[in-house]
């Protein structure tokens, strides 16, 4: 297949091809009137931090970095506060913290958050006491409250959503650029309700030892350590609203180059992935880098249909694969995937989602994950991609900043009777700050004892 650029492609070429998972709006004028107004508005985020981005994810590639990408699984317009977001930051913080002393190399930091306002659905109604409504498709499409009214596809909220992801990232920025993120001073990072002991002493321990030997750097070499204290941090969110990611989506002269500027990391999700569909053809002609999920169901002619299209120049850095399998599939599924694209000769970044495969529901009714499952599905990963002479270079984890009970497990012992506590998320459950940390720190650990199988 030729490349993107020889092919014809536009921003709208994807209007052309069968879509999945779009809102169906009733007042097509006013949608039209909102697109319009998306269009004109400045971008998010601009061309060279998606371009310094994918240099990142290209050294990844070549296992010199590690990708660390989390967020919550869907944003909601009322979670555009400073707490909130700053609660989000620290988490990701904290754990990119642990895995730069554990792994020995630059994490890239990729929230999952300034845009996540849409979700995909199952099924395009629901149904409640006999009364059938449109499905809640996320704030950037309609509102969760079971009524006509709410469930109305409203194209207004195609800029209440562009407002909020902006704010969103230009707070995140305000508090990067302000030292809020230098390695020096992680204590602007506490959380405050780590209450389990032992992690907290570990973490401590952590911080300790980073901060010592900024200082020994420092000292012996007379000047401070730029990277330590500049952190770059990128946004990303799912693809899924394709008249959104359009309207944002510029045609930069001095790059000669598409880039969809609502977000720096856009990925396509497994319902969405259709090689003959309209997401596809919509991010084979952007030049951001891109993320897949890739899940059993794509055979080895999916996965290298999609390789071929999406990134037919084997561009360093374009392309990530994230396998969510799950820990009862992960061993069969994944060798499977990774002999599918070595076929092709292509690169791609390999990441690991152990959360999304791993969804249960209790019999109580709450939608939950087990942290022993994420776990293992992680530890599997790492050690097939090993043996296979290929590199696990990241995770997708969905988290919060928040002291939620919503997966069970972890270092303090979350049951199934502790989820109706703090239970919070609208969509999918997701870690709290204690079980994220914890990941982090066994991620950490278990590299280690990769590297020196024989250390005490």
């Amino acid at each position: 297949m030729r490349s993107p650029e020889t092919t014809p492609w536009h921003s709208a070429s994807w209007q052309s091809k069968p879509v999945q998972q779009q809102p169906a709006y009733s007042d097509v004028k006013a949608l039209e009137r909102a697109v319009a107004h998306l269009s004109r508005l400045p971008p998010i985020v601009v061309s060279w931090e998606v371009e310094a981005l994918r240099e990142r994810l290209a050294a990844a590639q070549r296992g010199q970095a590690f990708l660390l990408q989390g967020g919550d699984c869907a944003e909601t317009f009322a979670d555009c506060e400073s707490d909130t977001i700053a609660k989000k930051l620290k988490i990701l913080l904290q754990m990119s913290l642990v895995l730069l002393h554990g792994l020995k190399k630059p994490i890239i930091r990729v929230g999952r958050m300034a845009g996540q306002y849409a979700k995909p659905r199952s099924a395009d109604m629901e149904t409640r006491n006999g009364l059938t409504l449109p499905s809640y498709r996320g704030d950037l499409v309609n509102r969760p409250e079971f009524t006509a009214e709410a469930r109305t596809a409203d194209p207004e909220l195609l800029l209440r959503g562009y407002e909020r992801a902006a704010l969103t990232l230009n707070f995140v920025r305000a508090l990067v650029d302000g030292g809020f993120a230098d390695l020096h001073h992680p204590e602007y990072w506490d959380l405050g309700f780590v209450k389990h002991a032992q992690l907290k002493e570990a973490y401590q321990r952590i911080v300790s030892s980073i901060g010592d030997a900024l200082d020994f750097f420092e000292g012996i070499s007379g000047r401070g350590v730029h990277e330590a204290t500049i952190v770059d941090f990128y946004a990303s969110h799912e693809g899924l609203h394709l008249l959104y990611e359009q309207a944002q989506t510029r045609f930069i002269t001095r790059q000669n180059r598409w880039y969809n500027l609502s977000t720096h990391l856009p990925w396509i999700g497994m319902r969405t992935a259709q090689l003959d569909g309209a997401h596809i053809e919509y991010f084979r002609g952007i030049s951001n880098p891109i993320a897949v999920k890739v899940g059993s169901a794509m055979d080895a002619a999916w996965l290298q249909g999609l390789v071929a299209t999406l990134n037919p120049q084997n561009q360093p850095g374009r392309l990530t694969l994230i396998h969510r399998f799950g820990a009862r599939d992960v061993e069969t599924s994944l060798p499977r995937a990774i002999e599918a694209v070595r076929q092709t000769g292509q690169t791609v970044l390999w990441v690991c989602d152990p959360m999304h495969g791993n969804t249960e529901t209790t019999s109580g009714g709450f939608k939950t994950r087990r942290f022993e499952n994420i776990l293992k599905e992680l530890d599997v990963a790492f050690r097939i991609h090993a043996e296979m002479g290929s590199y696990l270079g990241g995770v997708h984890i969905e988290l919060t900043g928040d002291d939620v009970t919503e997966c069970t497990g972890g270092a303090r012992g979350l049951t199934d009777a502790d989820l109706q506590r703090a239970y919070r998320s609208s969509v999918d459950p997701r870690l709290n700050h204690e079980q994220a940390l914890e990941l982090a720190m066994l991620i950490a650990e278990r590299s280690q004892s990769r590297r020196h199988p024989h250390a005490v």
